[in-house]
């Protein structure tokens, strides 16, 4: 039925498929940036917490009897560390974004989407009767003048913390900006939880800013923390709208119990190892400085190459050499890329050999 599609894709070298990978291989392709993924003893102490508990499984929706101690203890635990009034875990970060902007934007309303925001993001602003704009990539004047030109009830703004392909920085002015009109910020920390600022808590840390009222963070909980689910952070207000109006949280089975429960002591292990992971991520943006001459701002190393030919070449290059990396292609992005993580946990004197040789074989390429 969809065969001429499949040739179409096919050709275009933008073909995708499922692989279990062999657990021997190096990974620098995933998004678990400390590790923790393979953490044994964060694997224990998950289940000795849910064990505790007669139910182990969410059973229902948050609002029916879904909502499990678990939940509420990590709920509040996230609130007192990011400084947030209140929150609420979600079954991943799609969702979140999908809850987020389905819900919270109405009609009469603006919403500025940063033309590089996730996709989830993007589908989510088709559901919206109201304006939708995009500004140019962590411009904060152009994000700017599409406030100032055109008029609205209340503003959304997304953004995230560190952008998951570019692996770069959110502009901090933008957070200047949309303080002068009381627009409503919305930071998508998926990349940034966990790998930057003071106390390893995404960018409002790094920038050290205190939450406001206006301010939404939402960050997930499958890639720096090692486990499954995401989070909305927000004023109490705006918690208590989104349980009653979001569909991706009325309506779906609470996050499940356990997964939550190994999010919990991955927070609280980054916490705790505050001093000794921070300098393993210094140590690996060194590495990259030194090989590549870029200075990442998160743990997202991206490298443009030619075509996506050239970007799936260079990832069987890589898995002859015994690592995984990411061949990014259109039209997830606009110019195919291959893209690293260099997680902490992997032995810095291979990595450095590694790079070196990929460095090589790009330039051979």
């Amino acid at each position: 039925m969809y065969e001429n599609e499949l040739k179409a894709i096919h050709k275009s070298n933008r073909y995708r498929a499922r692989e279990v990978f062999d657990e021997d291989l190096i990974d620098l392709a995933s998004n678990d940036y400390l590790g923790f993924s393979e953490d044994k003893v964060l694997l224990e102490k998950a289940y000795q917490r849910v064990l505790n508990h007669r139910s182990h499984a969410p059973k229902a929706s948050q609002l029916v009897n879904g909502y499990h101690p678990i939940h509420k203890t990590f709920e509040t635990y996230l609130c007192e560390i990011n400084g947030f009034c209140d929150g609420i875990i979600v079954g991943s970060g799609f969702l979140a974004n999908l809850s987020l902007i389905e819900a919270l934007v109405r009609k009469n309303d603006l919403l500025v989407l940063d033309e590089l925001y996730h996709a989830s993001g993007i589908l989510a602003s088709k559901l919206v009767d109201s304006k939708v704009v995009y500004f140019r990539h962590n411009d904060a004047k152009h994000l700017e003048e599409i406030l100032d030109t055109h008029q609205f009830h209340r503003a959304q703004v997304c953004v995230e913390g560190i952008y998951s392909m570019d692996g770069d920085i959110l502009n901090r002015d933008i957070f200047d900006v949309c303080e002068r009109d009381n627009v409503l910020l919305i930071v998508d920390e998926a990349h940034s939880s966990g790998v930057l600022g003071e106390n390893l808590l995404g960018v409002f840390d790094y920038f050290n800013i205190t939450p406001k009222s206006n301010h939404i963070k939402m960050g997930t909980l499958g890639k720096a923390y090692g486990s499954y689910g995401a989070f909305i952070l927000a004023d109490g207000e705006i918690i208590d709208y989104l349980q009653n109006r979001a569909k991706a949280i009325i309506y779906a089975t609470a996050p499940s119990v356990f997964d939550t429960a190994l999010a919990y002591e991955s927070v609280l292990k980054t916490q705790n190892n505050n001093l000794e992971i921070k300098a393993k991520i210094e140590s690996l943006k060194g590495l990259i400085d030194e090989v590549f001459d870029i200075k990442m701002d998160g743990m997202i190393l991206k490298l443009e190459v030619k075509s996506s030919q050239n970007a799936l070449d260079l990832k069987a290059f890589a898995k002859k050499e015994g690592f995984l990396i990411g061949a990014i292609r259109p039209p997830t992005v606009k110019k195919a890329i291959v893209r690293l993580i260099p997680r902490i946990c992997t032995d810095i004197d291979i990595l450095k050999k590694f790079l070196w040789e990929l460095k090589d074989e790009i330039y051979r390429s």
